[in-house]
């Protein structure tokens, strides 16, 4: 049975961890505030919901068992996600608790992310089949613990503030910790899910192949796909909407993520089968004659076109576009060039539909990659996917772009 971890009161998961860190209930039951019976309570029926033991009860004090000590490492992780929007309200001035991480309820993180993801307090209510009041209720009890506040009206619906977006974000992450540390610690512990944000290239050979192994091999677990360019991607995965981004790497690595990389792209020219540069090497006044589709400012793919014309003169390129299929389509019918990695056009170049102008561009190379959030860690299934992801960089490159 799949369990949702907010369903557990995290009170009662915070204490599991403390007296496992402390090696005694009576001593965890002093730092968290609460009495023993009520500890040992709480700890109890937390077992009980997920149906195996956490702590290995000896007369000396206890000690976390295999699934404990599994559960427990994901919940300081939670923790500390919501330390992180704790310690960015105080900076910001705010007079709320000193440690509000420590307050939370299920039922108040729960709703408010339902107003987060909804958007109103009445979509909110609808979708977790509440009153609106005790939505309300909800968000006012954060904004009190917190001491600033959360979310702002806007027309009919609402907007998070800027203190707002950062708990959503920290309520996010912790929700996700939570999740992997039941599908750690149990056999069915929690409905398992990858969520990639896909870039252009590898959707066209690596990412298929990978996810069709894994697909294979590991049918329990749900693989989302959310396509986008890298600035449309960024901030779901910081916010814990997607787990990996796949695609281009940028030189430095935004704040709170990092990249590794998985191969090198050598770019080329790409154009129809009968374009005028077909079967030709193209000299540099050659290239400027034709119109191009640019990819888009800002992007790596950008700059790199930019530097086929070292001498300043950069042809017409009426054409940004970072969708693949689009660009096929315009170059099939005109005389634009474009740069591609041959991997994302390769059918088209097999069959005769595309034409590559001239050879691999050395100076054009891009890291392909992956990007994820700091301090990541992925389930053992999510660690398997990424094991066949690099497999099917192998398995799937064409000899020349290797």
């Amino acid at each position: 049975m799949a369990h949702d971890p907010l369903d557990l009161n995290l009170r009662h998961l915070h204490a599991l961890a403390t007296a496992t860190e402390l090696g005694s209930i009576s001593l965890a039951a002093e730092a968290e505030n609460l009495s023993q019976p009520a500890l040992t309570q709480g700890i109890a029926k937390v077992e009980r919901q997920l149906g195996v033991a956490l702590l290995d009860r000896r007369a000396d004090g206890v000690s976390a068992t295999a699934p404990g000590a599994a559960l427990v490492v994901r919940i300081r992780a939670a923790y500390a996600r919501l330390a992180e929007a704790s310690r960015a309200s105080a900076r910001s001035g705010a007079r709320g608790f000193a440690r509000p991480e420590r307050l939370i309820t299920a039922t108040q993180l729960r709703a408010y992310l339902a107003l987060a993801n909804a958007g109103s307090f009445a979509a909110a209510a609808l979708q977790q089949g509440q009153s609106q009041p005790a939505v309300h209720r909800a968000v006012r009890d954060l904004e009190s613990l917190y001491g600033v506040p959360l979310v702002e009206r806007r027309g009919r619906g609402v907007a998070l503030t800027h203190a707002g977006r950062r708990l959503a974000r920290g309520a996010r992450l912790a929700v996700l910790e939570l999740a992997a540390g039941l599908v750690e610690a149990l056999p069915e512990g929690a409905a398992e899910r990858i969520a990639i944000g896909a870039m252009p290239l590898c959707r066209a050979l690596v990412l298929p192949h990978a996810i069709a192994a894994f697909a294979r091999s590991e049918a329990r677990v749900t693989v989302d796909v959310r396509e986008g360019s890298w600035r449309e991607l960024v901030e779901p995965l910081l916010d814990g909407e997607i787990d990996v981004m796949i695609g281009a790497l940028r030189d430095v690595a935004p704040a709170g993520l990092e990249q590794k990389p998985l191969f090198e792209d050598r770019l080329v020219i790409v154009g129809r089968v009968d374009h005028p540069l077909a079967g030709r090497t193209p000299e540099p006044a050659d290239l400027l004659r034709y119109p191009w589709i640019a990819a888009p400012h800002g992007s790596p793919l950008r700059t790199l076109w930019q530097g086929l014309f070292a001498d300043g003169a950069v042809p017409e390129a009426p054409i940004e576009c970072g969708s693949v299929m689009v660009i096929r389509g315009v170059l099939r019918d005109s005389d634009f060039l474009t740069l591609l990695s041959p991997d994302q056009v390769a059918p088209e170049l097999a069959t005769g539909v595309l034409s590559q102008i001239g050879a691999p561009i050395d100076h054009a190379v891009r890291t392909i990659g992956l990007t994820v959030r700091q301090n990541w860690r992925p389930t053992p299934e999510q660690e398997h996917f990424l094991q066949l992801l690099h497999a099917a960089v192998g398995e799937t490159r064409l000899p020349e772009n290797r």
